[in-house]
């Protein structure tokens, strides 16, 4: 029976080197600033067996989670206007959403998860992260699941 790989979210500062250049010449191929696998390597300074070595296990996050249902987690304060803030920046970029669930704030704080689709998603799932946990009155912003 054939063994099922395992995944792992890894922040890209604690991966070596090479898997970095990997995703980097993977995406050189992919924009047409390499047109061969020797021109992505060389430009990357990796070798084209490292390349092959790595090509298909090494996957930018952003690319695994397009056209996927993404659920986020937020804590927030328990402030009015607020899950408004929120939709509007997921609607502007397209997000989809499925579900919204919130629990009773306690304390000045509620826990909210929302999932939405993201096959249209305008921006990287990691700026929209970005720009929902910028908004004032966001303690806490995660992907939970994807």
């Amino acid at each position: 029976m054939a063994k099922l790989p395992k995944y792992y979210i890894v922040e890209a500062s604690a991966l070596p080197e090479v898997f970095l250049k990997v995703a980097e010449a993977k995406r050189l191929l992919q924009t047409g600033e390499a047109t061969t696998v020797n021109d992505a390597a060389r430009m990357t300074g990796i070798s084209r067996s490292a390349f092959y070595k790595y090509r298909d296990a090494v996957l930018p996050f952003q690319n695994m989670m397009t056209g996927r249902i993404i659920t986020f987690q937020f804590l927030l304060q328990d402030q009015a206007g607020l899950l408004s803030s929120m939709l509007s920046i997921l609607a502007e970029h397209k997000a989809n959403i499925q579900t919204i669930n919130s629990i009773i704030p306690t304390n000045g704080c509620a826990v909210l998860t929302i999932s939405a689709e993201t096959m249209d998603l305008t921006i990287s799932l990691e700026e929209l992260l970005s720009r929902l946990s910028h908004i004032p009155g966001v303690i806490k912003a995660e992907i939970l699941a994807g």
